[in-house]
């Protein structure tokens, strides 16, 4: 008898991950759109996320809502490494680093992507403070507070992406 957590490997909505051990190297080439949403990642290089598992398969997203939905698909695949595009670095497509040493800030008054509210990380605390005390209402937090906020989110983040793509999908077959 199979378990449930081999077949779901084997067979599940996220069995077409792949063993990467090299998940920087070219990684706008190998996981150049989001799985979930299917966005360009590296138009979305400051809310993009990188997944690295504990058995090397790697999940590229275009943000934190489409990682939370990674994570919580993948359930019996502990995360050995998640990377997030630095909001506050000065390059153009911004460089990835690790969440565990970044502060996301919350901020309910400006959209994210693909959530009405965003989460942005930054890799330089003073940064994140600097963003977060010009808006009202906005916080920093960690990884984990983060991940919470945008499954706390997800349901109207939900509802609201698939009323928009059903407009945008009809618009498109009306001709307009």
């Amino acid at each position: 008898m199979q378990t449930p957590w081999d077949w779901t490997a084997e067979n599940g909505p996220a069995s077409f991950l792949k063993v990467d051990t090299a998940p920087l190297e070219n990684e706008f080439e190998k996981y150049p759109r989001c799985p979930y949403c299917g966005m360009v990642r590296q138009q979305w290089s400051h809310t993009r996320h990188l997944i690295v598992y504990d058995d090397d398969t790697v999940d590229g997203t275009c943000s934190l809502h489409c990682a939370a939905i990674s994570l919580s698909i993948n359930m019996d695949r502990g995360p050995k490494t998640i990377y997030a595009g630095d909001a506050g670095a000065e390059a153009e497509f911004k460089p990835l680093a690790d969440t565990a040493e970044m502060a996301y800030v919350i901020d309910p008054a400006k959209p994210g992507t693909m959530t009405a509210t965003s989460k942005w990380a930054y890799g330089d605390a003073a940064k994140a403070e600097a963003a977060a005390a010009g808006a009202e209402g906005a916080r920093v937090v960690g990884f984990d507070d983060a991940l919470r906020a945008a499954f706390a989110d997800m349901a109207e983040d939900t509802i609201r992406i698939r009323a928009r793509r059903a407009e945008r999908k009809a618009r498109a077959a009306s001709g307009d």
